[in-house]
């Protein structure tokens, strides 16, 4: 069964890796009650990425229970040379397996070796890796699938990247429609809706809201976004740090009107303006 046929709108993947190992059969279920479908199983061989994480033994474990009531597993694989566990994972119960774009000397025969056992392949690539290269190289192949990495690989808890949506964006400009695009790592907490009106209180649609992000280990990340209010007004950012240099500073704009707003994602992590443009005296 293709990608085409698991994705419903948008799909929300659980990481298994993020579990109670001593409940997970149970928590597989909750999670597939609550309406998950698709499942992350992360890969790690501890040379690629640090960290040795779980394989074909804990997937062979948990195939039958997530098969059983319709969903599928994707693997994450963040190893070298995944060609050599293709056949493992597969008959372990995998249905989809991603690889790294920078660990695969060979990637034609990967790509052509997981076909082979009846898989669906994506490809990875991480954050210092150029979107125009990875997307090149999916359309070489012919992957189901890219993966945008918007933290570096291997471990949990770090924050989301804000960067990653112009090389997400840009991706999506290099694949066609039937190549479905993934994004892992630390998306989320926090988030800032706007409503932008003028002066009359009527939406102002296609203003521009945007915000300077000084984030990261000693606020050294510097990172400038921007948004457009749809035909309602509203704007939204997503996946906002929630640990930021003197607070969000966010600013709205459309012809010679402006309006701010200010926000600190550790006290308000949702936040919510309506704020009304006006000419600058």
């Amino acid at each position: 069964m293709p990608w085409s046929q698991w994705i419903r709108t948008v799909e929300v993947e659980p990481s298994l890796y993020a579990a109670d190992f001593s409940q997970l059969g149970e928590q597989i279920l909750v999670l597939m009650r609550a309406g998950a479908r698709v499942f992350h199983f992360d890969v790690g061989d501890g040379y690629f990425v640090p960290p040795i994480t779980i394989g074909p033994i804990v997937l062979q474990s948990i195939a039958p229970i997530i098969h059983g009531e319709g969903g599928v597993i994707d693997c994450h694989l963040m190893i070298f040379h995944p060609e050599r566990h293709l056949e493992a994972l597969a008959e372990a119960g995998a249905d989809s397996v991603t690889v790294h774009v920078e660990a695969c000397e060979d990637l034609p025969l990967v790509v052509r070796s997981a076909r082979e056992l009846k898989l669906q392949v994506g490809l990875a690539f991480n954050p210092q890796t150029d979107p125009q290269a990875a997307a090149g190289s999916a359309n070489h192949v012919g992957c189901d699938l890219v993966l945008c990495m918007s933290i570096q690989p291997g471990y949990s808890g770090q924050q989301f990247m804000p960067e990653a949506v112009g090389r997400v964006r840009t991706v999506r400009g290099l694949l066609p429609p039937s190549v479905h695009i993934q994004v892992d790592g630390g998306i989320g907490p926090c988030s800032a809706d706007f409503a932008v009106t003028d002066t009359a209180g009527a939406p102002v649609y296609a203003a521009k809201v945007s915000v300077h992000i000084a984030h990261g280990f000693m606020y050294a990340r510097k990172l400038d976004l921007e948004v457009g209010t749809n035909s309602d007004g509203n704007a939204r950012f997503t996946g906002l740090p929630d640990r930021v240099k003197h607070g969000l500073f966010f600013k709205a704009s459309e012809g010679d009107r402006t309006a701010e707003a200010f926000d600190d994602p550790a006290n308000t992590c949702k936040a919510q303006f309506t704020v009304t443009l006006r000419k600058k005296p």
